[in-house]
């Protein structure tokens, strides 16, 4: 796994501490108190006191290999965007010592099919290796790759997306109309636009398009895999925050 100096060299790198408590596969607890929100994966859930909160599946397996990891070890943070959260919790990427140099924590957990690749628009660093450990970890098959819990779901299915609603999901499938409203982009994967999938671009996240060179209505006929929140607004939708959340498989 890549060491701190070649897995992501836009990262401020700072002390941690000693990891003493792993609250599932993408938190841990240092000995200081602060916790620590491992920015850039989304690990399967587990209630931690919720009520009427179903565990995901693969959620205690997560939590362990990430206790096998770092638990009772100092690590280090590297963080490449906002550093705290409304809930108060540190956002950064997690290092820890090991036999041989540094182990990127989270590249760890997306290459062992234990984490998805989970990212937000005041934090887009290091993504790059994390989305290709996520795919390979796809192709074989490995941990949460397995559990239909986690499939791919097809963008031309959009009775099968509403039973997704309020779950983080990835959806590929053809961009059959790309079309820019008064302030919003709408990439259309069906000819039904209040039934079928839609993805929505916002304003905001127009501009961290332009910024990055990228005319999001160039994407008309491309295949391409969207991750983000199903909603039901007219048929099932995924709002994009920022540009990392749709990946092009194919132009045409």
């Amino acid at each position: 796994m890549a060491s701190a100096a070649s897995a992501c060299e836009a990262l401020t790198m700072s002390h941690g501490g000693l990891v003493v408590e792993v609250t599932d596969g993408d938190t841990v607890v240092l000995e200081d108190g602060r916790k620590i929100r491992m920015i850039g994966t989304q690990a399967p859930k587990l209630p931690l006191g919720r009520e009427d909160f179903e565990t995901w599946p693969l959620a205690p397996e997560s939590q362990r290999a990430l206790a096998d990891l770092v638990l009772n070890k100092p690590i280090r943070l590297g963080f490449g965007g906002e550093r705290i959260d409304r809930h108060e919790r540190v956002l950064a990427h997690v290092f820890v010592e090991a036999e041989g140099g540094e182990i990127w924590a989270q590249l760890f957990m997306v290459a062992s099919g234990l984490a998805r690749v989970y990212s937000f628009p005041d934090n887009r660093n290091c993504l790059s290796p994390l989305l290709a450990a996520e795919a390979q970890a796809r192709v074989e098959r490995l941990g949460i790759w397995a559990n239909p819990y986690y499939s791919v779901r097809a963008a031309d299915r959009p009775d099968e997306l509403l039973l997704r609603a309020g779950h983080y999901e990835l959806v590929e499938g053809r961009v059959l109309l790309a079309d820019r409203g008064s302030s919003r982009v709408f990439l259309n994967f069906g000819r039904f636009w209040k039934e079928d999938f839609t993805a929505v671009i916002e304003a905001p996240a127009l501009r961290l398009f332009e910024g990055d060179g990228v005319d999001p209505l160039a994407l008309e006929g491309a295949l391409v895999r969207i991750r983000g929140w199903v909603d039901d607004r007219d048929g099932p939708r995924i709002e994009i925050t920022h540009p990392e959340q749709i990946e092009v498989l194919a132009t045409r």
